[in-house]
């Protein structure tokens, strides 16, 4: 623990004295308490971009043209200018620091989307340990597609979704991967979670959680895939003994009459799609089956219990689906089911719904869970994500949990406003070391970690010291510094913090496609 908020003081303290083991990050990070983002330049020179994010590492700015065609990708870079004076910081900046190529040099510009393709601006995963980044491209949704071919009825149906593995450092593409007539929720990353080297794509329409490998050599692989069947040689069982049970059939409608034969010539075709439920379908339901029996030790409870709890609602679980999955490690996966009206919508949060744990290995459901943290899983390469506060590593996390539980009106509500978080989106939370609240104290209502667009306020944003002598460090304004001259308008904004650097974008944009109010906050 620091003695002083002096920088200078601090420096000195580091250098005599050693923290405490597995401390020295977070020993570190309070320097961040003295270089704050404390200047802000207002309405920057800029291009009328898509700004999406800082990589995790800090190497890249990432945004799209806004015809969302086009990747652009800068580098950031720190400001400079010159001063013949003694003291700069009492003079303005020079004009040309107020412009967006001061503080970001654009690296290159790749078309990525076809003339009837668009980039999906809120998808984008970044693979830290080689710089390379994921994106997706498709055509427009088809809202009332039909559910042929075991598509999932009332799922909308896209009739291509391409993503597109690029090296960042120069814009190559390495490798794609197309689904065609299928649908993915590629909104903030809700349907595809990147855990080191390992890439989970969940197919709402078809079902599907396909597993796939970024090989260095940028290729994406086909590892597996779990749904309609569980283990690699389910299908082939399957096939060979639906062969069987037709030969069968066969042998035994040449022994009846004649006039019999032609009306039972479909019984040798059976239609596996009608006969069996899904692999992970069954998986699940053994899985509710076996607990509800191992319950009970008396017969008589037992059938009972299965008929009030399992048969009474069997076909509420049959007609569940896939929402989300996400990794806990290489070997296990969140699953989120729930219903299709759930699946599609934006706003999942009214929609019953449950998560299971899945061994890929065994091809077993492992477990419930009605609600705990360390469903946080991050790349092992990745050391800026694990730093992110939540309830189980940060006090003031944990005080704002309570205070929600205490707001709910039930322990059944607070536990459902809980589980809608799960599984967490992939890469959604900013690594920036100003959300930590263990060191700042700021309204969450309005400025966090997570990745999402905000209402936009005329008010800035401040953040506070959380220890003495709990000052005012620095404000986050978005919009113009004089305030909007349009009440009327509705704007939102958006926060785009570099993880290591003092420096910030805040983006304010209008519903009516006007050119968005980009501000940089750095520290002077």
């Amino acid at each position: 623990m620091y003695r002083s908020s002096n920088i200078v003081a601090r420096i000195f303290d580091r250098q005599i004295c050693t923290p405490a083991p597995g401390t020295s990050v977070h020993h570190a990070r309070r320097f961040y308490e003295n270089l704050v983002p404390s200047y802000t330049v207002y309405e920057v020179e800029c291009p009328d971009h898509s700004f999406r994010k800082f990589t995790d590492d800090g190497q890249y700015l990432i945004s799209f043209s806004r015809n969302h065609q086009e990747l652009i990708v800068y580098r950031p870079r720190w400001l400079s200018f010159s001063c013949k004076d003694e003291d700069c910081d009492k003079h303005d900046l020079p004009s040309r620091a107020k412009r967006f190529d001061s503080f970001f040099s654009q690296l290159y510009c790749v078309p990525l989307a076809s003339c009837n393709e668009l980039i999906c601006k809120d998808f984008f995963l970044y693979m830290e340990s080689n710089q390379l980044g994921l994106f997706a491209t498709s055509t427009a949704q088809i809202h009332d597609a039909p559910a042929v071919g075991g598509a999932v009825h009332g799922v909308p149906s896209i009739e291509k979704i391409t993503f597109l593995l690029l090296r960042l450092e120069d814009g190559e593409i390495l490798d794609k991967k197309v689904f065609s007539n299928d649908f993915v929720n590629l909104t903030h990353n809700m349907g595809v979670f990147l855990y080191d080297d390992l890439l989970a794509i969940v197919s709402l329409r078809y079902q599907t959680i396909h597993i796939l490998q970024i090989r260095d050599s940028g290729n994406l692989v086909d590892v597996r895939a779990i749904g309609e069947f569980c283990r690699e040689d389910d299908e082939l069982f399957l096939n060979s003994n639906a062969q069987g049970m037709a030969l069968s059939d066969k042998n035994k409608q040449l022994q009846l009459p004649g006039n019999h034969i032609e009306n039972h010539l479909h019984q040798g075709q059976p239609n596996l799609g009608n006969s069996f439920l899904s692999g992970i379908k069954q998986r699940l339901l053994s899985f509710i089956f076996q607990g509800l029996w191992n319950e009970e030790r008396d017969d008589t409870l037992r059938i009972q219990r299965l008929r009030k709890k399992f048969y009474f609602h069997f076909q509420d679980y049959v007609d569940l689906i896939i929402w989300k999955v996400q990794f806990l490690d290489r070997h296990h996966l969140l699953i989120k089911f729930g219903s299709v009206d759930g699946g599609v919508s934006r706003n999942a949060d009214h929609h019953p719904a449950f998560v299971a744990v899945y061994n890929m290995d065994t091809t077993e459901i492992v477990s419930f869970y009605q609600f705990c943290d360390h469903f946080h899983a991050t790349s092992r390469n990745s050391m800026y994500m694990n730093f992110i506060s939540s309830h189980s590593n940060n006090i003031h996390a944990l005080e704002q949990l309570r205070s929600i539980k205490d707001k709910a009106s039930s322990s059944a509500q607070f536990v459902k406003k809980m589980l809608a978080s799960l599984p967490f989106s992939c890469q959604s939370q900013s690594p920036s070391p100003y959300f930590d609240q263990s060191l700042f104290r700021f309204d969450d209502k309005l400025i966090s970690a997570t990745d999402r667009h905000r209402q936009s306020t005329d008010h800035p944003i401040k953040f506070i010291l959380r220890r003495h002598p709990y000052s005012l460090k620095f404000k986050i304004k978005p919009g113009p510094e004089a305030g909007s001259m349009d009440g009327r308008a509705k704007k939102i904004s958006s926060f785009l913090f570099h993880p290591i650097l003092p420096l910030a974008l805040s983006v304010q944009q209008t519903l009516f496609l006007q050119p968005s109010v980009v501000n940089i906050h750095f520290r002077r």
